[in-house]
């Protein structure tokens, strides 16, 4: 049995994991995007945690929505990591990494993909091992299928490219993903990925990922998934688990628009 003292802790956990994002995670901890925006005068805060034998990392984003066709990301991770050299754990810190997003089409469940494209840089400012090693920018493109009235399977696939200037010296990388959100029962959904690189981290290897996404209501979500890494020689990633809650607040006065819990806008 769970004692009450295990209990008390577990829900402090909760409570302080969700006042750190100023309400109360989503789209990370999964690396392939989706072709949807956040929406007009809608602003979301994200959390996401994850661990692996080498680090542990606590990522926050503020995303909003400009209108319904263009959003923008801030974010910031800090947390630990081992040294190679004599294993000892040292605390990071990293910010800001900056993205602008813009939608290019909407989907249409069981109709036309949707597209989006987006760009952004990650700085080299902080302290520790997150701290990128020069200067770096990304770019991807995301498409996303609907299969189902309610949305009951999207895939997204990913495509696009990094660039990091590091020691005076041009690097270039290729990133691709393809993902898919299957609906298991009402909120509950199976959710998984294969990539090869992340956009947001330069050099990372192939790798995949698993787990579940639950949709407590419109505006609340939390994600559950462990991943692996398969390729890539010394940048293969290693074997990880994280979890995430995101909370969106709308800020329209009127409350005329209606957005589906992934953020497209509803037409009537």
């Amino acid at each position: 049995m769970i004692t009450k003292k295990i209990q008390r802790a577990i829900l402090i956990s909760i409570a302080l994991t969700m006042l750190s994002v100023g309400s109360v995670w989503a789209v990370r901890p999964f690396i392939t995007d989706d072709a949807t925006l956040m929406g007009r005068k809608r602003m979301e805060f994200a959390n996401w945690l994850s661990i692996d034998k080498y680090s542990g990392q606590l990522w926050h984003s503020l995303n909003f929505g400009l209108n319904d066709w263009a959003e923008l990301t801030v974010a910031a991770f800090w947390g630990y990591a081992k040294s190679e050299n004599d294993n000892r754990t040292k605390m990071s810190f990293t910010a800001p990494l900056l993205q602008a997003k813009f939608l290019i089409r909407d989907y249409e469940p069981n109709g036309i993909p949707g597209i989006t494209i987006a760009a952004g840089t990650d700085l080299p400012f902080g302290t520790g091992a997150f701290v990128p090693g020069g200067y770096g920018a990304f770019v991807f493109g995301s498409l996303t299928q609907c299969f189902g009235k309610d949305e009951n399977v999207l895939i997204h696939a990913n495509i696009g490219g990094t660039y990091l200037y590091e020691n005076k010296e041009n690097h270039f990388g290729l990133t691709w993903g393809i993902g898919t959100q299957v609906k298991i029962y009402k909120g509950l959904h199976g959710v998984g990925e294969f990539v090869s690189g992340d956009p947001y981290i330069h050099g990372t290897g192939i790798a995949y990922q698993l787990g579940l996404r639950y949709f407590i209501n419109d505006n609340l979500q939390v994600d559950f998934a462990c991943g692996n890494g398969i390729g890539g020689g010394e940048n293969r990633m290693p074997f990880w688990i994280s979890s995430g809650i995101r909370y969106v607040l709308s800020f329209d006065k009127k409350g005329n628009d209606k957005y589906a819990r992934n953020g497209r806008k509803i037409l009537e």
